[in-house]
């Protein structure tokens, strides 16, 4: 679903198609936001890619009499990308329960960092707090209703009358789903550390984990750490999460003991420090950290490969 769909809008020819007509690039431009969109109401950006695709073809389905009978296209697309997300984290939910382990959402690079093979821009995700891998995790807690109306208000700015329209509730009630969301995301905050400290702290981790040296490791931890892998059934991954900093601690030096030749690499996880592990050159697994004080809260490690895909070239 993910291929073919844009590159046929934005290649046909026929009677009454320009390349050059500027309502198709008024259309398209919305693409980027799109993404950003339903990135942060999925958590995943090849169900993203998906949505805006499917997006897209219901426009191209309609007749040019249809299409201009829209007063705001982008608003349009807009709607109808949210009510897809809507549908889809629904179904969601029912998915993730047969999900084999840990689902974690999907992880996104820095844009100097971004390996897709087609590299387009408009796929790339704006890097901000609402992408945070700590803040995503909240999001999954909530309800999809909840979940769509806190993002498209709080996040993208969009009016409660418009969100009702997204939802299928009254403005009142969308109010009041975000007012619960906005809570849930209060309840989850730890106190903001400044990026550079996280920084360090994260470059410590890396430094005491290819050393092995569990001490060190169990220092930079908060006592009460938890450390969860998503592999999806596809690669091992432990499939319950790891709580403690002494388990986490040792779980990290095994994975040292096990695999010597992998490569830890600092990199922009969802716009904030964070860890690659490479094996002859491709990445295995990206990892997240929820940084509290001075001490590593969260550790989040993607290995399902269907979520490496814009970390990895070729």
């Amino acid at each position: 679903m993910t291929e073919g769909v844009v590159d046929t809008m934005t290649s046909r020819s026929g009677p009454g198609y320009d390349r050059d007509d500027p309502s198709l690039s008024a259309i398209m431009s919305e693409r980027r936001q799109l993404i950003n969109l339903a990135y942060r109401l999925l958590g995943s950006l090849a169900e993203a890619e998906d949505v805006v695709q499917e997006t897209y073809a219901r426009w191209y389905a309609m007749s040019d009499r249809e299409q201009e009978a829209i007063e705001a296209p982008g608003a349009w697309l807009r709607k109808v990308a949210g009510r897809i997300c809507l549908d889809l984290l629904g179904s969601a939910r029912a998915r993730r329960e047969s999900y084999v382990g840990e689902w974690i959402p999907e992880p996104v690079p820095d844009r100097t960092e971004w390996m897709k093979p087609e590299g387009d821009p408009a796929d790339r995700v704006t890097l901000d707090e609402s992408v945070n891998m700590a803040f995503l995790v909240v999001l999954e807690s909530m309800t999809p209703a909840e979940r769509v109306a806190f993002i498209l208000h709080d996040v993208f700015r969009y009016s409660f009358p418009e969100v009702a329209e997204i939802v299928g509730r009254t403005p009142g009630a969308c109010r009041q789903l975000a007012s619960s969301a906005r809570r849930r995301v209060r309840e989850a905050e730890t106190p903001a550390t400044p990026s550079a400290q996280q920084a360090g702290i994260v470059r410590d981790f890396k430094l005491a984990w290819e050393a092995k040296d569990i001490d060190a490791l169990i220092g930079l931890l908060d006592p009460g750490v938890t450390a969860t892998a998503d592999g999806g059934g596809l690669v091992s991954a432990r499939l319950l999460p790891v709580h403690g900093g002494d388990l986490v601690a040792q779980a990290f030096a095994d994975i040292a003991r096990v695999a010597p030749d992998l490569a830890i690499l600092e990199r922009t996880v969802n716009g904030q420090p964070g860890l690659v592990a490479q094996q002859d050159g491709v990445t295995v697994a990206v990892f997240a950290f929820e940084v509290a004080g001075d001490r590593i809260k969260h550790i989040w490690a993607v290995r399902n490969p269907e979520k490496l895909r814009p970390w990895t070239a070729g």
